[in-house]
């Protein structure tokens, strides 16, 4: 397989991917504006922090599968992907522990003045007597907004701080999940309102989507405490700028934030933001997953989606229907014989029924198989009476309830 990696990736995966026999182009220093020049020809395009624009996609001839090495994908456009048929994948979950340890950082640093203290040491200055003005995170409230991996992870580390920790329960959280939260040391609490009104510290771990877009703005804030923290290491775009900014200057609020909405393109850039330039900010430079174990624990997850989509397995796909299209579905047992399936699907194209999405099953013996298959519009019996005499069809079911 035809590979290229537009960002950097460990030495020793890089040699695993020759070794298994892919050819690999190897160009970290790629960006937005220059990775369209460089996409025709490879199936496979993996990126860490590089924007894969529209542009970038319609390109390609010859890509399939866009891997993104970490978890978010807004940086991808996954629609135009879809448009084309090629497969976005990430790699979740695997550097929950780096942006845990990071969020953990950034409330200590705000709590005893960190990065203050070394800058004044490094300017020839001893000031104890500011400095020692500490509350400390014992006894803290901290509230935590997603509760997935990362959320769990920082969970788990402000527990052993001694620190409260509360969160809201989704009504749709397996129940798993609910105890693996409660387990981390979550108390629940009756909604976010309830969240924000009684926390220290809130941290957010959500993902970007249209729903957590400015999730933080002036009615978010307005129901925080004066001088309530607001750490932020998931997605700049979360948080509304100038809302914040108001918050940091007028209340007393102070932020510790790995991201922003305006961020350089490129990994290293003049950089003039008015919210990290703050008094009341520490901000670092999207650094959340960068650690040598999340990096290669991310490279390991790559590999393994590799592996798997050479066999036709797909994982972690994030631009493909979530649930069956369409308004009818068929299952046809049928023997494991060429021919079967390309039969059963010239009936349905003369009867112009058109397939949203289909799955074959082999059982076990590979005597027969399944196939289900999901269709635009109801199936009359006639068409389907004509399916069940093709040669090999054992017999067929029709589901006619409408899928939502």
């Amino acid at each position: 397989m035809h590979i290229l990696i537009a960002d950097s990736f460990p030495a020793a995966h890089l040699e695993q991917l020759a070794i298994a026999g892919h050819r690999v182009d190897y160009q970290p220093s790629l960006t937005a504006e220059t990775l369209p020049e460089h996409v025709a020809g490879p199936e496979t395009l993996i990126v860490r922090s590089t924007k894969v624009s529209a542009a970038t996609i319609v390109a390609s001839d010859a890509l399939s599968l866009i891997i993104r090495a970490g978890a978010g994908t807004n940086t991808i456009d996954t629609d135009t992907a879809a448009a084309r048929g090629i497969y976005v994948c990430n790699v979740p979950g695997k550097n929950s522990i780096a942006v845990a340890e990071l969020t953990m950082g950034l409330m200590m640093a705000l709590d005893r003045n960190i990065p203050d203290n070394v800058a004044a040491l490094r300017a020839g200055q001893w000031d104890k007597k500011r400095f020692s003005e500490a509350h400390g995170l014992y006894g803290k409230t901290v509230g935590i907004l997603g509760l997935g991996s990362i959320g769990l992870e920082v969970a788990t580390r402000a527990s052993a701080f001694g620190m409260r920790v509360v969160g809201v329960r989704d009504p749709g959280r397996p129940p798993e999940r609910v105890k693996a939260a409660e387990n981390a040391g979550v108390e629940w609490v009756a909604g976010q309102d309830e969240l924000l009104a009684t926390s220290d510290i809130i941290t957010i771990h959500v993902p970007l989507n249209d729903e957590t877009r400015r999730l933080v703005d002036g009615a978010f804030l307005a129901k925080c405490r004066d001088g309530t923290w607001i750490i932020n290491t998931s997605r700049g775009e979360v948080v509304d700028q100038p809302a914040l900014l108001e918050a940091l200057t007028q209340r007393g609020m102070r932020a510790g934030l790995d991201v922003f909405p305006d961020e350089p393109a490129t990994g290293a850039d003049e950089y003039d933001s008015e919210l990290a330039a703050h008094p009341s900010v520490y901000g670092t430079h999207h650094i959340g997953a960068s650690t040598a174990q999340a990096q290669l624990s991310i490279a390991d997850a790559v590999l393994d989606i590799l592996a798997d989509y050479r066999r036709g397995v797909i994982h972690n796909c994030v631009n493909l229907e979530t649930s069956p299209r369409g308004t009818c579905s068929i299952s046809v047992r049928h023997l494991d014989r060429v021919g079967v399936l390309s039969a059963v699907l010239g009936v349905l194209k003369e009867e112009h029924i058109n397939v949203g999405q289909m799955e074959n099953r082999i059982f076990k013996g590979s005597t027969a198989a399944v196939a289900n298959i999901s269709v635009d519009r109801s199936i009359p019996t006639e068409v389907a009476d004509r399916i069940a005499e093709l040669d090999h069809v054992i017999g067929v079911r029709i589901n006619h309830e409408e899928q939502q």
